[in-house]
């Protein structure tokens, strides 16, 4: 499945619930996911992990559509196969990701 694919699916299912609760509204449900993802890092549970990796998916894809944007399209416009920084593979970047 394509990602494009996936939003449509997020679309069908909940996109009635989505628009009435609007941007603010789905980015504090997407914030909560991510946040429980971090929660399930922190444990050992590889099925709570993988639960939460597709609440967060499917919460993006949600505010994506209330939105209106591709995430696919938008995803391949920055990311397209290089770094969107130094347009290197592997990247190069001297920059510090560490938090």
């Amino acid at each position: 499945m394509h990602i494009r694919e996936f939003q449509d699916m997020m679309r069908q299912i909940y996109f009635h619930h989505d628009s009435k609760r609007g941007a603010k509204g789905t980015c504090l449900w997407l914030v909560e996911e991510v946040e429980e993802l971090g929660e399930a890092i922190k444990g050992k549970d590889k099925k709570a992990l993988e639960n939460e990796f597709a609440d967060v998916l499917a919460w993006l894809a949600s505010l994506a559509n209330v939105v209106d944007v591709n995430l696919e399209e938008a995803a391949m416009a920055k990311y397209n196969q290089i770094c969107p920084r130094c347009k290197q593979v592997p990247c190069k970047c001297t920059r510090n990701f560490q938090p």
